[in-house]
């Protein structure tokens, strides 16, 4: 009993002193800046931008020209060779350019034409002022304006923690469409 109480005297003594028997390490404490990681995001893609088809129709009267014919003078050639055709003075209606037009035909009658064949026979009149349509173009300015701050921006933070390469700003580019 002796005998185990002092090994467990022993045991508790090492314990307790810990690694003190063996001497101190100095620890030396080094900072250093390390670069973090940061995700970029993708930049937003290029607004497209469709202009809208804009009418303007007046009650004009329309010319309905006399096709071309032959021209008894010295044959003129354009470009690519082929003769230049001569609208006589006056013609008769069957050898007019358009001979279903009726007489004092305008913008509007061929415009209002238009539309019904375009919608089934239905019309509908969208209208603005010249002031509200300023007021349109002055708002897609501001747009166009905010967008492209909106890029600058992106583009500075994405150079402020990309080191290496330099970022590139968006740009607003404007698709054109024809319906022929």
């Amino acid at each position: 009993m002796i005998l185990k109480n002092c090994i467990s005297l022993l045991i508790l003594i090492t314990v307790i002193s810990g690694c003190s028997l063996i001497p101190a390490r100095n620890v030396e404490i080094v900072s250093t800046p390390i670069e973090i990681e940061i995700m970029q995001p993708d930049l937003p893609r290029p607004v497209q931008l469709t202009a809208p088809k804009w009418f303007v129709v007046s009650e004009a009267k329309i010319v309905n020209p006399c096709k071309r014919s032959i021209s008894f003078d010295p044959p003129k050639f354009n470009e690519e060779g082929v003769e230049q055709l001569k609208r006589p003075k006056t013609c008769d209606k069957s050898e007019r350019e358009n001979p279903d037009w009726p007489d004092g035909y305008t913008y509007l009658d061929q415009f209002m034409d238009e539309m019904k064949r375009q919608n089934n026979g239905e019309i509908l009149f969208v209208a603005t002022t010249i002031g509200d349509y300023k007021v349109m173009a002055d708002d897609m300015q501001e747009l166009k304006r905010y967008i492209k701050q909106m890029g600058e921006v992106v583009i500075y933070y994405r150079n402020v923690t990309i080191n290496d390469k330099k970022g590139v700003g968006a740009a607003v580019k404007k698709n054109e469409t024809t319906k022929d």
